[in-house]
């Protein structure tokens, strides 16, 4: 179903870097409590799926694309502030939507 580009423009996609990451003991699915520098937002905490391909150290460091303006939603007992971004591969199991290059924390994507 086809969009407009005013109705994509609301989503707002920005770059962050992990700065910590962390085995998230009380989610139903496995799960990592991940914290992302997003520049002038600051960092902000997501509960993110990727317990399957990524372990909590490899995952510092590396730039990930995020929805910065959903609503906090809380699970369990944190509030997720955004949304990594990324692909379920052939098995299901998520792949990061990363940049190319890097780029400045809290780009927004255009």
């Amino acid at each position: 179903m086809p969009i407009t580009w005013s109705a994509f423009d609301k989503v707002i996609l920005q770059v962050g870097t992990i700065t910590r990451a962390e085995l998230f003991k009380e989610a139903r699915k496995p799960a990592y409590i991940v914290y992302v520098n997003l520049g002038p937002l600051g960092i902000k905490k997501s509960s993110a799926q990727l317990t399957d391909l990524y372990k909590p150290d490899e995952l510092v460091g590396k730039q990930v694309i995020c929805v910065t303006n959903f609503e906090p939603k809380q699970i369990g007992p944190i509030m997720s502030e955004v949304l990594i971004t990324g692909f379920a591969n052939e098995q299901g199991k998520i792949v990061l939507a990363v940049p190319d290059g890097a780029v400045p924390n809290g780009s927004r994507l255009c």
